[in-house]
Formats: C-alpha cells, structure tokens, sequence
C-alpha cells in the first residue's frame, strides 16, 4: 500500500503539531496546514522530515473558500490521495473580554466562519475526494476525518459563548458526516481535548494550575499534551474502532466524568 496522507489544519503549533507529530511516526504523509504561522509550520515539516517522514507545509486560511479549494489541491498535488482530514484549526472568541450583554456579530461570524464553516466545507472538498477514490477503488482502506473540538462543547464559559456552540455544533457536525460517509469506507470522530499546555491556554496558567493540582479538578491531575491528543487520532488512523463511527473520544484527564 502507498503511504497514506493527512491533511491537519492549524498544524504550525499547538495540538495541531502534536497531531501531526504523532501520524508522522505512525508512517502517515502530513500536509502541515498553517494560516499565520508559516516559519511554525515549516519547523514542524523539518522535524518530520528528520525523523524519516514526509509531510509539506501548505498555507491556506479554512475560513475562505479559495483557500480551502487551494489547501485540497495543494495536498492531492503533494502526496496523491488524502486519506485523513483533521479539522483541528480554529481560534478563541474575539469577544472573550467582552460581557456576553456586549459580544458583537463581527466577532461571532469570525470564530463561526474559522472553527465551524471552514471545518463543514473543507470537509465537504475532502469528502468528493475520498468517495471518488472510494468508488474507483484506489487504496481500497478506510479513510477519515477527525474534528477537535474541546470540553467547552459541554462546560460553559459565558464569555466565551461563540466558541462553545461552535464546539457543540461539531459533535452533531461529526454525526451528520458520519451516516453521510459510511457505505464509502470513511470513519468520522470527534476528539474532546481538556486542558491542554499550548499557547492558547498560556494566558490561564496559573488559574488551571491550582484547578489541577490543588482542587482535584481532574481525575488525571496534569495538563494534557498535544502528544496526548495526537496519540488518540493516530490510534483512529490506525482503525481502531472500525466498526465505530460519529463517537466521541474524550481525551481530558476524565475531566466529563460526573462527580458527587
């Protein structure tokens, strides 16, 4: 079989690194999607490249059509066949510093257009895809596409009200998808990630640091990885959980366990 590539978005730093990271030593071919961060993106492509991998950096901005066409392109001109598509880019809310009262539709139409209509379009591109070479029998292996969302799917943070639905709207983004794509061979999961150590959560250190450590937040009392979540879609790459399709994995530390 010819190696299998992967299209990750927002893969130049953060959890899409780490995702990248870890399909590259499963043996996958990575497209390294970037947006703003190119010199990132180019130091993950040399970091795969030195351990024995393949992957290009392609830059393109989900949030734009154009771009979107682009970044399928680009990855079939690279690599010949995409046989995964981690939706994982998106962005935190503009109006985080906002009262809910005072949030702006500028700002709501930017996170909905980057975290959720980029990823329901971009996936509908990969999709025409995959069900060509579905039906043309190339590569004759199940394919995927994975979306990260996050624990504010279900954890509420009113400031921050946009991005929680958009990360709700994902898991029934995910459902849809899934008995959309079945009879093709194409598996659809959605990834759960809880607090993770990445740029996104640096500027909340020291709250999640007594949260974990000192009030038992998390069954699992560290910080999750990038590696951590990496690990979980390297495993659904791998076909793991074939006869499984539209799930959830949790990957938070047990943070969604209920507890009395």
């Amino acid at each position: 079989m010819s190696p299998r590539s992967a299209i990750v978005t927002g893969a130049g730093r953060g959890i899409g690194r780490g995702i990248a990271l870890e399909l590259a030593k499963k043996g996958w071919s990575v497209v390294v999607n970037y947006s703003r961060s190119a010199e990132g993106a180019e130091h993950v492509v040399k970091e795969i490249e030195a351990a024995g991998g393949q992957a290009a950096a392609i830059g393109a901005d989900v949030s734009l059509a154009d771009d979107r066409a682009k970044l399928v392109e680009a990855s079939l001109a690279a690599f010949g066949s995409i046989d995964m598509l981690v939706n994982n880019a998106g962005i935190t809310s503009p109006n985080r510093s906002l009262d809910l009262l005072d949030a702006t539709e500028e700002g709501y139409d930017h996170l909905m257009a980057v975290n959720l209509k980029g990823p329901f379009f971009l996936t509908q591109l990969v999709a025409r895809h995959m069900i060509e070479a579905a039906k043309d029998k190339a590569g004759h292996h199940l394919r995927y596409i994975v979306n990260i969302s996050s624990l504010s799917a279900y954890a509420v943070s009113v400031n921050r009200s946009d991005y929680c639905m958009a990360k709700m709207a994902m898991n029934m983004m995910t459902q849809i998808w899934a008995a959309r794509l079945a009879e093709y061979g194409v598996r659809v999961y959605e990834i759960r990630p809880g607090i993770i150590a990445s740029d996104m959560t640096a500027g909340v250190k020291d709250k999640y640091e007594k949260l974990i450590h000192e009030e038992a937040m998390l069954p699992i009392a560290r910080w999750g990885e990038a590696a951590d979540v990496g690990k979980a879609v390297a495993m659904l790459g791998e076909g793991s959980l074939a006869y499984s399709t539209g799930e959830t994995i949790n990957v938070d530390g047990g943070y969604h366990i209920r507890r009395l």
